[in-house]
């Protein structure tokens, strides 16, 4: 039987339902086209199945914590 390492990371595409690209810009409040970009980067961890992409909530919490604020366009930061 396989186990898991404790100190390995947890792939956040194991957690949770798999979603469109679509459900994640709406829930992330970024654009499909963006998050598209970020997965065939590799920035994003997300999985093609078919022709559809699909990533989780696990994945798009890890990319938005990984976002430096200085890599973003000031015009496209949130003021809060």
């Amino acid at each position: 039987m396989n186990q898991r390492n404790p100190s390995d990371p947890i792939d956040p595409l194991t957690i949770g339902e798999l979603i469109t690209l679509q459900e994640a810009a709406e829930y992330a409040g970024l654009h499909r086209d963006s998050l598209h970009n970020y997965a065939k980067r590799g920035r994003l961890k997300a999985r093609k199945i078919g022709q559809f992409w699909v990533t989780t909530r696990a994945a798009v919490d890890e990319y938005l914590a990984s976002r430096n604020l200085d890599n973003i366009p000031k015009k496209f930061r949130d003021p809060t």
